[in-house]
């Protein structure tokens, strides 16, 4: 039977490597799996050798602190891999990890493929040279990677994005709103602070003042906060506590200071019970019931802000990272975005708000904007179904065509 390592690094990986397996086993049932997989991969039926978990490490100065063991694990994995010699190593994503995986591989007649193309387009400097020792062939998501590639003979297919296929042109905010009991007539604006926990930890106070700021300008708004474990919740709910604990003080003794003027009082007050009334809705989960029943999205950059764009959603992209790990992606980085939707664009379609601008009041103030701004909101819905388009593929299918034809 033929026999497939696959290596997944994170949950966005989890989701491709699933997509993956479920076209190669429509074409080939006697296909088996083996590497590192998340849950939906295991459900497909991938034996996992190590912890998705493991993998899951984001940031230099965060990859430093566990670079030891990931070492040690790679080393580890390699060893279970030529053991059990498969036909075919398939890395999907996670490249600093994969790319050792691919070239040790590779030297020994094994086909090397990457899935997702690295970030080379928004790189300074040669990682093509160590691409090319690394891989096979190239599955690109994005239009514009296939020339970088061709430019230096490197394989390559571009095969569009799995969400592309699985979001309709058309999504219906309504049918969302009904899903998460949402009453009619109010503003919705979707948070989503990342899925690690320590993305969460970065960004849940900044995304609570936002909505603060937000609720206090306009009540009527209602927030939903999506997290995938209990952990990012209960980092999110300590922010929440803790906020909410603050601001009723400071209204307190706002409210003692002036009690001898009534009409001070009374205004005081009001803001009191409205801020009682944050709505404000922790979910498990049901990312993207909250961003399709969105009327504009907050989101920490990353793979959201794709799914956003891809649901027509105008959105502010904003992220935070510890200062050093900061300084090291600035000096690297020659693009002027980040998130993907303004990259696949060429151009800022929504705005972005990182490290010392991501601000609780430049965010509430840019998602205001666009709660009521109508001619912006037509603009970016009519940007983003032109990319949703450009990645419409059958991206599985062409990407199980590329694995199989290997085999």
């Amino acid at each position: 039977m033929p026999k497939i390592a696959i290596v997944a690094g994170e949950a966005s990986g989890d989701l491709l490597g699933c997509h993956l397996m479920r076209a190669l086993k429509a074409q080939r049932s006697d296909l088996t799996f083996i590497g590192i997989a998340g849950p939906k991969m295991a459900a497909e039926g991938a034996k996992s050798l190590f912890p998705i978990e493991k993998l899951s490490v984001r940031g230099y100065v965060e990859v430093l602190t566990h670079l030891y063991g990931l070492l040690k694990l790679r080393k580890s994995l390699l060893k279970q891999l030529l053991a059990e010699k498969p036909d075919i190593f398939i890395g999907v994503d996670a490249p600093d990890f994969n790319f050792w995986l691919e070239r040790q591989l590779k030297k020994r007649g094994i086909p090397a493929i990457h899935y997702v193309s690295p970030s080379i387009w928004a790189w300074r400097g040669g990682r093509m040279g160590k691409i090319k020792r690394a891989v096979s062939h190239m599955l690109a998501l994005f239009p514009f990677e296939p020339a970088l590639y061709e430019k230096a003979k490197v394989p390559v297919t571009f095969i569009g994005h799995p969400l592309a296929d699985e979001i309709p042109l058309k999504p219906s905010k309504q049918e969302a709103r009904d899903l998460l009991k949402i009453e009619n007539g109010k503003f919705v604006v979707a948070m989503l602070p990342g899925s690690r926990q320590s993305e969460v930890q970065q960004h849940a106070d900044l995304f609570v003042k936002t909505a603060l700021m937000i609720h206090q300008d306009n009540s009527n708004t209602q927030f939903l906060v999506p997290l995938i474990t209990r952990e990012t919740r209960q980092i999110f709910e300590q922010a929440l506590y803790k906020n909410l604990q603050e601001k009723m003080a400071l209204e307190k003794v706002s409210l003692e200071k002036n009690q001898q003027d009534k009409a001070e009082t009374d205004s005081l007050s009001s803001d009191h019970v409205n801020l009682e009334h944050l709505q404000l809705d922790i979910l498990f989960g049901h990312a993207h019931d909250a961003m399709e029943a969105a009327d504009v999205v907050l989101v920490a950059s990353g793979t959201a802000t794709l799914e956003a764009a891809l649901l027509k959603r105008p959105m502010v992209i904003t992220y935070r990272m510890p200062t050093l790990s900061w300084w090291i992606l600035k000096r690297m980085n020659y693009l002027p975005y980040v998130g993907l939707p303004n990259i696949l664009a060429g151009k800022f379609v929504v705005p972005e708000l990182l490290q010392k601008e991501a601000t609780p009041q430049k965010l509430a103030d840019a998602v205001s904007l666009l709660l009521v701004d109508k001619t912006r909101i037509k603009e970016i819905e009519q940007e983003f179904t032109s990319i949703h388009k450009s990645l419409k593929q059958n991206s599985a299918k062409k990407a199980a065509q590329v694995v199989l034809s290997y085999l």
